[in-house]
């Protein structure tokens, strides 16, 4: 037969009478092949540390079978009857599980009793850093087994007709009850860490000790099986330990490998358990928050330090037992001898966690470590990750192919009903104007690290609500604004109801120098005529785009040339408003936002109550909007590094040239660690300055914000520059975003002043904060 993945041989201590079982499954296993006589083959699974299970096939039908192991057992455990039962209930209310088949209790087929249930086709992952999978996949395969948790969490025991399965309420005080007898009875030497750990569990039990779900009792991503392709869950195994209980035993038992002994992998013995590498997506704060939200209960989850040094008391004893196991010839697994090392670690491990107080990102760090977060913004950054994963990722393929499309027709600049239905999903969650303080309640520094997140796909921050020019706008017409244009501009952009683009860039003077415009805003009566060119609108071709603020002179010869420029409240059905074609940016059409137009004003009059702030105050307001925008821009351009680098490191790993993988290469490999080098120089100067905004205003942060507009968008390009390289003909291609985001990016060298402006600005400061250091030493 083909050989099932993860089989070998039946090993000799657990053979048994295969033919008597081939009779007995003829006899009384509905379906099962009668013919050929004599033709099942069994394979055992090399995975399973306590019930043997084995792969039986004949006639091409697939079965699973699992046994009580040979010889003495430890009290109370190898119930295969309860797994049966369990599962049975669970498959007729819908839970993913094998079918279960048939059970026998009449031990002289094959020896012990036993259960055969339907085979499940699909992955699973014996490595819980899961190395087979990108960063993405894995975070969305995690997240399903944490779904799937919440929704055994959330079953009846009496529709499922489970009364009576477990033994009543105090379920963690059997747990360490129940442990420590399974530990003492296989103990083969003396481990104080074991006795105190328990000793502290005992004293130290829960207050809703009453709390009783159907858990699972041993639920890890290795005993789950996904669908080939997807990231679905198609069966949970392994129901041995199920029972009623308190379910954050199974939480922290399925993220107990967050915090493996540094020891047990200095052992070489992590991969024993599953440990093998540090998962780096998702963190431990996004799976319990995914759980949290899908059962509807507080994130601030009392007792954690109780259920995740039970965890490890629990995987403590078990270990124990397995080589307990060995010594006397029964164990399941062939590396069991190996258990006995892992014991005392593992216990100081449950030790230490008992003391914490806090499982925050402090003990896994996060790219703002430095720069902390504020509660509210790491829940939010959490929120968003979750939503990029199991809506946006997923939604990259159709909203691409939609705008290439439409490329060349009129419909080009409108949007996707599936971008639509995921921006009214972002809102519905609370995931909307997140960039603004005043109504998301987070600070420059929270939303940075969010603005980052979004930055990895091209259209995520649209979804929230948070792209440009929109967001700019919005900030000028919230700090600035009056409250008729409020209400009547403002709440209708917060809302997404309409979009809006901003006219500052002219096409026939030098727009880095702003005071060259040429655009004339003139005051006739009651209202403002507007006059000029302005290109580079990005926007404006979205039939939803339904307003502009344009910058342009209100002449005031004894003002100064900074004071007199004005911007004022343009709706683009104005008379004497023209679209006159859109730009390219290397080729690229900007369809997802609308496109960078031309703009041509003639005569246009808007009434005098739409200037903003006042006449002569333009500047002034473009600082204003111009500081945290540039910020946002920049951790979205490293969000899209991040991604380009995951695009490079991945095509090195698949791709060889000259007999060995690209990333063998040494030129390959320092492109790679200088990439993760620039990303990381990069990320901190843009939060510090973010911080620096957050403390002393946008005005007192001026140098750093020239900094970062200077720096990031450097470091960016060269890592996609790199990743192209590597890629090849398909970087420079539609199949890779890496082009599009090389031209996005070289924009933004030039958008919001162009480098050498900066460059300027920053030496200007830089020299003046030098002389004041050297006047106060004289």
């Amino acid at each position: 037969m083909a050989a099932e993945p993860g089989t070998g041989e039946v090993r000799r201590q657990h053979r048994f009478d295969e033919r008597g079982l081939e009779r007995y499954l003829c006899s009384h296993l509905p379906g099962f092949p009668r013919q050929p006589a004599g033709a099942l083959a069994v394979r055992q699974y090399s995975s399973g540390q306590s019930n043997p299970t084995f792969y039986l096939q004949k006639g091409g039908q697939a079965y699973v079978l699992r046994k009580k192991p040979h010889g003495p057992l430890l009290p109370r455990a190898h119930k295969v009857d309860r797994e049966y039962h369990v599962q049975k209930a669970l498959f007729s209310a819908g839970f993913p599980v094998p079918e279960p088949l048939l059970y026998c209790s009449d031990v002289s087929i094959i020896g012990t009793e036993f259960y055969v249930m339907q085979h499940v086709q699909g992955r699973i992952f014996r490595d819980l850093s899961l190395p087979e999978v990108g960063p993405a996949e894995r975070s969305a395969l995690y997240i399903a087994m944490i779904e799937t948790l919440a929704h055994l969490h959330s079953f009846d025991l009496q529709s499922l007709g489970l009364q009576g399965y477990g033994r009543g309420p105090g379920y963690c005080r059997r747990q360490v009850s129940t442990w420590k007898r399974q530990y003492d009875a296989a103990a083969h030497t003396d481990i104080p860490a074991m006795n105190k750990l328990a000793e502290w569990l005992a004293n130290n039990l829960p207050p809703d000790d009453n709390e009783e779900s159907l858990i699972h009792g041993d639920f890890r991503i290795d005993n789950i099986i996904f669908h080939p392709t997807e990231a679905r869950v198609l069966a949970v195994l392994d129901w041995e330990l199920s029972t009623v209980g308190h379910p954050l035993t199974d939480l922290a038992y399925a993220t107990l490998f967050y915090f493996c002994p540094t020891s047990v992998r200095d052992l070489g013995r992590g991969t024993l358990l599953g440990f093998k590498d540090t998962i780096e997506t998702p963190s431990f704060e996004e799976l319990v928050s995914v759980y949290c939200r899908c059962r509807g209960i507080s994130t601030d989850i009392a007792n954690l330090n109780f259920f995740l040094a039970l965890s490890y008391f629990k995987m403590a004893a078990i270990s124990q037992g397995i080589y307990a196991r060995y010594l006397i010839g029964n164990a399941a697994a062939e590396n069991s001898h190996e258990f006995a090392k892992i014991v005392k670690p593992l216990a100081e491990k449950g030790l230490e966690l008992s003391q914490r107080s806090s499982f925050s990102s402090t003990q896994h760090s996060t790219p703002g470590e430095l720069f902390r977060q504020s509660r509210k913004g790491q829940e939010m950054l959490l929120k968003v990750k979750q939503f990029m994963q199991q809506h946006i990722y997923p939604a990259e393929k159709e909203i691409i192919t939609y705008y290439a499309g439409n490329g060349n027709t009129e419909d080009k600049w409108k949007k996707p009903p599936l971008l639509e239905r995921l921006k009214e999903m972002a809102k519905a969650e609370g995931l909307w104007n997140l960039f603004l303080p005043d109504v998301s309640g987070l600070s420059q520094l929270d939303y940075a690290l969010i603005a980052e997140e979004t930055g990895k796909c091209f259209f995520a921050p649209e979804v929230f609500n948070c792209h440009a020019p929109d967001t700019g706008n919005m900030e000028v017409l919230h700090m600035y604004g009056t409250e008729e244009q409020k209400k009547e501009w403002l709440e209708p952009l917060l809302e997404g109801k309409i979009s809006s683009c901003f006219c500052m860039t002219e096409p026939d003077v030098a727009s880095s120098d702003a005071t060259n415009m040429q655009c004339n805003i003139e005051r006739d009566g009651n209202s403002y005529v507007i006059n000029g060119k302005k290109w580079w609108s990005s926007g404006a071709g979205n039939p939803n785009c339904k307003v502009a603020i344009v910058m342009g002179k209100t002449r005031n010869p004894s003002a100064s040339r900074y004071e007199q420029h004005s911007m004022v409240i343009v709706p683009m059905d104005t008379p004497g408003v023209k679209l006159i074609r859109p730009l390219s940016v290397f080729g690229y059409m900007d369809e997802s936002h609308g496109g960078h137009f031309e703009i041509h004003f003639s005569d246009v009059r808007v009434p005098i109550s739409n200037i903003i702030l006042g006449e002569g105050r333009g500047f002034e307001i473009a600082q204003g909007r111009l500081g945290p925008g540039r910020i946002h821009h920049c951790m979205r351009s490293l969000g899209a590094a991040e991604t380009a680098l995951q695009l490079m490191c991945q095509r090195a790993a698949q791709r060889e040239t000259f007999g060995r993988k690209l990333y063998h290469h040494e030129v390959v490999a320092h492109w790679i660690a200088e990439s993760r080098l620039s990303i990381e120089q990069a990320r901190l100067l843009t939060l510090r300055t973010a911080s620096k905004i957050d403390a002393l205003g946008n005005r007192k942060a001026r140098k750093e914000v020239a900094m970062t507009k200077v720096v990031v968008p450097r470091a960016v390009l060269k890592v996609i520059d790199c990743a192209i390289q590597v890629c090849g003909g398909a970087g420079v291609s539609q199949d890779f975003p890496l082009a599009f985001m090389f031209a996005y990016i070289r924009t933004l060298r030039l958008a919001d002043g162009p480098d050498e402006v900066h460059l300027s600005t920053i030496a200007r400061w830089e020299l003046l904060e030098q002389s004041k250091k050297l006047t106060a030493k004289i």
